[in-house]
């Protein structure tokens, strides 16, 4: 059989034999380019922008596919890590059985106005573009510690865990700089993503609506400049199709233990002010182990930081940072405490140098401490409050806070009291009863106002409070009844088993009972700062089912 011959075949084989592959890319790139850049320069602004305006996404939602060809070019360019993304595609659905509605929603980093991760950032890691109004992060600037993932109401800095430090979209702003279009716009088939040119007035204005997107967080929080279009009128009941799951967050146990234990050194010195409860030297070492507890705290939020070597950086956001603020008095307190602890001990060994100076001077110092702690707490208080979510409002993280200082304060107290009575027969005890009646007091009036949270699974919306009211009864259960334990034994029993003893008798199970009260209310506390960050649930952007 004779060979069959195949002409144009053959002709192909010839020509690419005379060209490499990089030649033959070059020659279809050269063909392309021209029909190409003119294609994506219809999707980017033609002139630089103009005072008050700011470039920004436009999406939209009527050509919209959900097909994930931005979220694969963005993490393609940008050479991200597995798992992490900066775009991401949710759903909205809605609508009735003979007019459903099911709308796709590509979002990204919004580049807001008044952008909560820069305001927040501690070590001005972030900066807002003048001319462009692009809000990028510098990377060599951040410490890691994801304070901006908890500002940001859409959740757009990402962790990047293997970096210890936190990322997020930029616009692909160095492919703007030279007229190319951010990955993201053009990989789209549809041409959805645009970039445009918004009017930073309007866009404040526009926030005070809270039209954004259906169940989508306040634009009035940080005013996003991201403009979703669509011709099509939205039914009122169109919701993402993740509105109704709950998730716990993130539990930030290094964070616990610094916020329960510098609750706990305030507390315990503050008290000890107050009440005078201790004397000589068990004073100092109850002084000594309060500084303790607090540096122990302050080495503990160490762990929380994907840089800790630069975390001397964490002041430079003093201006406008609260997490900066927080810093500065806990380290004024550290300091206070330290100076504290030196004089006492410098005059309990030279009692006669001084004379009546020496206690005064003790005394100021002693209200310095507890002062700067006090500003402390305050400031701990207001870097959750400033996130603007329910669930960390400002009266719901000062109630917290606050009581727990109290209740930690007297129990450490007590225990101080019972250990020192129980080593020298000279203390007085006959404070220890109205440290006893105290706690139980807090302590009810703590786990009362913890409770008072599940009256939201009432609520006929589904509100903020209402999803961290489900998490409590729901997956977070087991948490919730050991935290209530631990301080019904700790806060309660205990308490009200030395009540009955003091201060009559004083022996060994005494001084177990008031190192158990201070153990198990502590463990108790920690529970309770878990269930803090556990059970917050915000608002976010259209997720997608799972």
């Amino acid at each position: 059989m004779s060979s069959l011959r195949l002409p144009l075949i053959q002709h192909y084989l010839r020509e690419q034999s005379r060209l490499s592959a990089v030649e033959r890319f070059s020659q279809h790139h050269a063909r392309l380019k021209d029909e190409g850049s003119e294609r994506y320069r219809e999707l980017l602004p033609s002139a630089e922008p103009t005072p008050g305006k700011q470039l920004a996404f436009q999406v939209d939602l009527d050509v919209c596919t959900g097909c994930k060809a931005c979220v694969t070019a963005c993490h393609s360019l940008n050479g991200l890590d597995e798992g992490e993304s900066w775009r991401f595609v949710g759903l909205l659905h809605g609508g009735t059985a003979e007019q459903p509605i099911q709308q796709t929603v590509t979002s990204a980093c919004h580049h807001c106005a008044d952008p909560a991760c820069l305001n927040g950032c501690p070590v001005n890691a972030y900066e807002k573009d003048p001319i462009t109004g692009i809000v990028k992060h510098l990377d060599d600037q951040c410490i890691g510690c994801k304070y901006c993932t908890l500002t940001c109401p859409y959740e757009v800095p990402q962790y990047n865990a293997s970096k210890g430090i936190v990322r997020k979209c930029d616009m692909c702003s160095d492919r703007l700089a030279h007229g190319e279009a951010p990955a993201c716009v053009q990989a789209c088939p549809n041409e959805a993503i645009r970039i445009e040119y918004v009017d930073s007035r309007e866009v404040l204005e526009n926030a005070q609506g809270d039209a954004f997107l259906p169940a989508a967080p306040s634009p009035g929080i940080t005013a996003p400049t991201t403009v979703y279009k669509t011709k099509r009128a939205l039914p009122r009941n169109v919701l993402p199709a993740d509105f109704y799951a709950v998730r716990p967050s993130e539990q930030h146990r290094p964070l616990v233990a610094m916020l329960v234990l510098t609750q706990l050194s305030v507390g315990a010195f503050g008290v000890e002010q107050l009440v005078h409860s201790l004397g000589g030297a068990s004073r100092f070492v109850h002084a000594a182990l309060s500084l303790a507890v607090g540096l122990l705290a302050l080495a503990a939020s160490l762990l929380h930081l994907g840089r800790p070597l630069y975390a001397f950086r964490a002041v430079l956001g003093l201006r406008r940072s609260w997490l900066s603020r927080e810093i500065l008095a806990f380290g004024l307190f550290a300091q206070l405490a330290c100076a504290h602890a030196a004089w006492f001990w410098y005059t309990s060994a030279q009692p006669a140098a001084f004379g009546p100076l020496a206690a005064a001077i003790s005394s100021w110092l002693g209200a310095a401490v507890s002062l700067a702690g006090a500003v402390g707490v305050f400031c701990s208080v207001m870097v959750y409050a400033a996130t603007l979510k329910r669930f960390w409002s400002f009266a719901h993280s000062a109630v917290r806070f606050f009581t727990t200082t109290l209740a930690l304060g007297l129990a450490a107290t007590l225990a101080a009291a019972v250990t020192a009575g129980a080593l020298d027969a000279s203390v007085a005890l006959a404070g220890t009863r109205s440290l006893c009646a105290a706690l139980i007091v807090v302590t009810l009036l703590k786990l009362g106002y913890e409770l008072s949270l599940l009256g939201h699974l009432r609520d006929k919306q589904q509100s903020e409070l209402k999803r961290s009211a489900l998490l409590l009864v729901g997956e977070l259960s087991p948490l919730l009844r050991s935290r209530l334990c631990a301080g019904a034994v700790g806060g309660l029993l205990l308490p009200l088993l030395l009540w009955l003893r003091l201060p009559d008798t004083l022996a060994t199970l005494e001084v177990v009972l008031a190192i158990g009260t201070l153990a198990i209310t502590l463990t108790g506390e920690l529970l309770e700062r878990l269930l803090f960050f556990a059970a917050v649930s915000s608002p976010r952007m259209p997720g997608a089912l799972r």
